[in-house]
C-alpha cells in the first residue's frame, strides 16, 4: 500500500473509532514528498457539515504555510471527494489528488455524493431551491473590489 495512502487509511479509521466522524482520512504533502498534515473526518465530532478529511487537511496546510494557494501539494484521501471537497482541492490549486475508495463505496454505506453530482449535472432540482435576488445592489461590492485591486485567488 502506497505510504500517504495509509496514513490516510488509518486516519479513517482513528475518526471512525473515535466517533468523531466517517471513514474519511487525507494526507497533504509538498513537491518534496513531506507530509503537511493529516486529518481525520470530524462532521460528527464539531457539529459541521464542511468538516470532510479533505478540507480539514485543506485548512490545516493553508494554515501551517500562511497561504491559500496549495499549488505545490498533493492529496492523497481514503475516499474519491464529494463535490463539496472537489471544489476545495481545485480552489487550493491542487493538482495530483489519489483516492482510494469510489463514491460507489461511499453511495453503499449510506452517503449521499451522488445525489450531489447529480444535481449538478441538472437533475434533482427537488433537492435545492436556489434563485438570485438583489443582485444589483450587491454587484457594487463585487465593483468595488475590482476597482481597488483585490487579490483574485
Amino acid at each position: 500500500m502506497n505510504k500517504y495512502m495509509s496514513i490516510a487509511y488509518n486516519k479513517s479509521l482513528e475518526g471512525m473509532k473515535s466517533k468523531s466522524g466517517g471513514p474519511f482520512g487525507a494526507v497533504i504533502v509538498n513537491s518534496d514528498g513531506e507530509i503537511l498534515v493529516i486529518a481525520g473526518n470530524t462532521v460528527l465530532s464539531s457539529n459541521d457539515p464542511t468538516a470532510h478529511a479533505e478540507i480539514n487537511a485543506i485548512r490545516m496546510a493553508c494554515e501551517k504555510l500562511g497561504t491559500s494557494d496549495l499549488s505545490n501539494c498533493t492529496i492523497y484521501t481514503s475516499c474519491e471527494p464529494c463535490p463539496m471537497c472537489l471544489s476545495a482541492i481545485i480552489w487550493a490549486n491542487i493538482k495530483d489528488v489519489y483516492y482510494a475508495c469510489t463514491r460507489t463505496d461511499a453511495a453503499n454505506i449510506g452517503f449521499r455524493d451522488d445525489a450531489i453530482y447529480e444535481y449538478l449535472k441538472g437533475d434533482r432540482r427537488e433537492l435545492l431551491n436556489i434563485q438570485e435576488l438583489d443582485r444589483e445592489e450587491c454587484l457594487n461590492a463585487m465593483q468595488e473590489y475590482r476597482e481597488k485591486g483585490g487579490k483574485i485567488y
